[in-house]
């Protein structure tokens, strides 16, 4: 199917409902802000390892102090990222370990992680593939459903961008509490040609060296190496298909001038459309980064938005 084909059907998915969607996002910005506004408590970090196989995950576990088996949720990082996520400008956090403290102040916990082969846990990066981040994330969940720390019967999870691909992969084979995607992607060989280019990824994923390194050009300037491996395992994901298996509450966080996944906020209309269960779309006029080179207001306010979804608004 062509990408304009699959932009024209997105888009005529979200013109259906409109009126729906604007009412979620006036609820849930004062969802939000009601959230913030409440006192908060102390909190504490621990660094933590998950053995998955011969590799080894590290992550970070924030609780609230004085909390007894407090909700925990598990956050899952986008494409090139790490743990903490991208600095917030005037800051000195990350978008994930400034999310990461705001819940444990009100009282839910939190583990973000380093997929295999980023930042601190093992593996090569030229290795990732999207199974092998689905693996560490289930991963990581089952770890926590043993921890003495958290409430097993209240791990939530919450993905940014292919970290969100993740996460929906994580809801509908791990019974989470909720799950929670921010810009996540909806169908990543498109999403991944569209910003990185069409020709390179439809390169790789015809590439039979499965283990072939690549050099792709990230949009910001940036390249990265990757095995022909990862773009393949592109087409063998599917997380609206994966979303479509869950009954549980949904929340999906889209920005209006995003364009890496794109098109929005139809892209994450789609996976209310195939989703059967509570569910709550939150459309920002923001980018890809939630405005993050220009401080933290708009993470704030998905972070906030998330937690009253997480608590059962």
């Amino acid at each position: 199917m062509s990408r304009r084909l699959i932009s024209a059907l997105l888009l005529a998915t979200l013109a259906a409902i409109p009126m729906a969607r604007a009412d979620d996002t006036a609820a849930l910005k004062a969802a939000s802000a009601a959230v913030l506004a409440r006192p908060v408590g102390a909190t504490e970090e621990t660094v933590v390892k998950i053995p998955r196989g011969d590799a080894t995950i590290v992550g970070t576990l924030e609780l609230p102090k004085d909390v007894q088996k407090p909700p925990v949720v598990l956050l899952l990082h986008g494409f090139t990222g790490s743990r903490d996520e991208l600095p917030i400008k005037d800051t000195d956090e990350g978008v994930f370990s400034r999310t990461a403290r705001l819940l444990a102040e009100r009282g839910v916990g939190s583990l973000r992680i380093d997929f295999t082969g980023s930042g601190e846990s093992s593996g090569k990066w030229e290795d990732v593939t999207a199974q092998s981040e689905i693996a560490d994330a289930l991963a990581a969940f089952d770890w926590l459903k043993g921890q003495t720390t958290v409430d097993p019967e209240k791990i939530h999870v919450l993905g940014w961008s292919l970290g969100g691909l993740v996460a929906a992969h994580v809801a509908a084979e791990r019974p989470v509490a909720s799950a929670t995607l921010w810009a996540p992607a909806q169908n990543p060989a498109y999403n991944f040609a569209h910003f990185l280019g069409n020709d390179a990824v439809e390169a790789a994923i015809a590439d039979p060296d499965a283990d072939k390194v690549v050099e792709i050009k990230l949009p910001w300037g940036a390249t990265t190496n990757l095995k022909t491996n990862f773009f393949k395992s592109l087409t063998t994901v599917d997380p609206v298909a994966a979303i479509a298996t869950y009954k549980g509450p949904l929340l999906v966080i889209v920005g209006t001038k995003d364009t890496v996944v794109t098109p929005q906020p139809a892209g994450g209309e789609i996976f209310l459309a195939y989703h059967d269960g509570p569910e709550k779309l939150l459309v920002l006029p923001t980018d890809h980064a939630f405005d993050a080179f220009t401080g933290p207001a708009t993470v704030d306010t998905m972070a906030g938005a998330s937690l009253a979804v997480i608590e059962g608004m």
